[in-house]
């Protein structure tokens, strides 16, 4: 057997799924991460990432310039682009940030329920990587290393049940953490605190309010939810 064969084969293998008492578990683990303010406070940079993320892989697809993406310690982020100011391009650009988590946790939770966590944890440490290539200042380098360098030691070293716990907590982080700064956003946009927010720039490009873009997210993130909460227990519900 060829290298790429045998990492292909190690990569596609399907891991048995835990039992349902540690998917729950990991479930409501991710819901107290998200709900208690101390533990958002730290774990909001990963929902960043995926965020500025978002927001880069589709101006990349939209063949706008990626000039660079920042991350700061206070959990803020920007992703800088070139191209034309207004269009499609800019508008599908701007509003991916905001779904990203969400989209990005169910497509986890597709992997996980067919039992692909090996190939999830590498295919996380490719996007992390190419991220790495692009990040402008040092907080987001180390962020980014520190990261990948846990998914790494997850996917090498860790036995497949600890895998498939860590795998199944970040799906439902993410799902569960997507949500949480929509709802973040339009409380700051109602007080006048966000007026650059991806709604509000989204409001001037497409002369849709931006409340209307907000309501959108949050219909994207809670379809996720629901269907990437369905699909990480399907394996126990009756045909």
């Amino acid at each position: 057997m060829t290298p790429l064969k045998a990492l292909w084969n190690h990569l596609t293998a399907i891991q048995v799924a835990p039992p349902l008492w540690l998917v729950v578990l990991s479930g409501f683990a991710a819901l107290a991460v998200v709900a208690y303010p101390v533990s958002w406070h730290y774990s909001r940079g990963l929902i960043t990432i995926a965020h500025e993320g978002g927001h880069a892989f589709v101006a990349v697809l939209t063949r706008r310039k990626l000039r660079g993406i920042r991350l700061h310690s206070d959990t803020s982020g920007v992703t800088l682009t070139r191209g034309r100011p207004t269009g499609p391009g800019m508008v599908v650009t701007a509003a991916a940030g905001y779904v990203a988590p969400s989209l990005i946790g169910l497509g986890a939770a597709w992997l996980v329920a067919d039992g692909r966590i090996t190939l999830l944890l590498w295919a996380v440490l490719a996007l992390l990587t190419c991220m790495l290539l692009m990040i402008r200042n040092v907080f987001g380098a180390v962020s980014l290393l520190v990261v990948g360098g846990a998914v790494f030691t997850l996917s090498w070293f860790a036995p497949p049940d600890v895998q498939s716990a860590g795998a199944y907590a970040a799906a439902w982080f993410l799902l569960l953490g997507g949500v949480r700064p929509i709802l973040e956003l339009q409380a700051k946009r109602r007080v006048g605190h966000a007026p650059d927010s991806d709604a509000d720039q989204l409001a001037r490009l497409t002369h849709v309010p931006g409340t209307l873009w907000v309501l959108l997210f949050l219909l994207v993130s809670t379809a996720s939810l629901v269907y990437g909460g369905y699909l990480l227990t399907s394996h126990w519900l009756p045909l």
